[in-house]
């Protein structure tokens, strides 16, 4: 567990205004047009500044993406009876699906904007390390749900980006990731990039197989997935998801045939999203979490919250009793 949980739980003594926070946040718009970005990666180290390289990536350079490619990588995590067991014995997908979402999306958003060794990332750990230590999760499965938030959404932009990632990037994203892991009490994580791709990989490879809680949890999130879209349009949505998924995760949650001609449509408007992706200027403001209007059970995040507001096992805030004077 993170060493200050002993601190005030409530985090309410760490609290402070979205104003004071953006004060802490790195990264001012170096100029330079819509690779000016790029240019600055390219002067900075991806070992110790590896999260103001993966906070550029994540919350200016590739926001759209990386919320869509880490969708997908809890998804695929759910690929594994193991993980999927505990889920269902949680009963959070079946209560509160798109609560345990935001939760999820908002606590990993608190430590890409603004680190894991701020007040708001320490507090996002503790929340995490809370939630997950109400149950027995094997070492492996830790780290392999750790491996997809570093190369599931790499993979995406590799297919969708409206550019190519630069290598400062690719190794941001697992010295990140490995800190948070780190933070998190997860052993073992492999100290090089390849090394631990490859775990990845192997733990697929062995673990992915069909079971009645994959298949019923992979139906909790296909249904949360559509329920983001007009009633008529959720079959559509269902089909995609089928599509986007591949052979193995298609096995493993037990899911219909999917469609080669839905799959074939989603590539190409995807191929326009990122050629127009392309001709926008660059963003100046981090959007990993202002600019997520999405989150459905926390209204107006982050006025008037704090990580410790999050969990599975807290009911979900009303806005005007937690928003704070500022």
């Amino acid at each position: 567990m993170w060493p200050d949980a002993a601190k005030d739980e409530s985090g309410k003594g760490e609290a402070m205004t979205t104003k004071a926070a953006r004060a802490e946040r790195p990264s001012e718009f170096p100029g330079g047009g819509r690779y000016g970005w790029l240019a600055h990666i390219e002067t900075l180290d991806p070992v110790a500044d590896a999260h103001e390289i993966h906070r550029i990536t994540g919350g200016f350079e590739f926001p759209w993406d990386y919320k869509r490619a880490l969708e997908f990588a809890l998804f695929r995590t759910y690929c594994v009876p193991s993980i999927s067991r505990v889920l269902v014995e949680s009963g959070e997908f079946e209560r509160r699906p798109q609560k345990r979402y935001d939760d999820t999306a908002l606590l990993m958003a608190e430590m890409l904007e603004h680190g894991y060794d701020s007040p708001r990332g320490r507090s996002a750990l503790r929340t995490v390390n809370r939630q997950h230590g109400r149950y027995t999760i094997a070492g492996d499965d830790m780290r392999y749900v750790l491996s997809t938030f570093v190369y599931d959404p790499l993979d995406w932009i590799d297919r969708y980006g409206w550019r190519a990632l630069h290598p400062h990037e690719r190794l941001a994203a697992f010295h990140f990731y490995r800190e948070v892991g780190k933070r998190m009490g997860i052993k073992g994580i492999p100290a090089d990039f390849d090394e631990f791709r490859e775990f990845k990989a192997d733990y697929e490879n062995t673990r992915f197989r069909y079971s009645d809680d994959n298949r019923a949890i992979g139906q909790y999130t296909v249904r949360l997935f559509a329920s983001w879209f007009p009633a008529p349009l959720r079959p559509v949505v269902r089909r995609g998801v089928y599509a986007m998924v591949d052979d193995t995760m298609r096995d493993a949650f037990g899911f219909p045939p999917a469609s080669p001609l839905v799959r074939r449509a989603i590539d190409a408007a995807l191929a326009v999203r990122a050629r127009a992706e392309r001709l926008m200027p660059p963003r100046t403001v981090s959007v990993a979490i202002d600019g997520d209007p999405g989150n459905r059970t926390y209204p107006g995040y982050p006025e008037g919250y704090t990580p410790a507001d999050l969990g599975a096992d807290r009911p979900a805030p009303e806005q005007e009793s937690r928003r704070e004077s500022s």
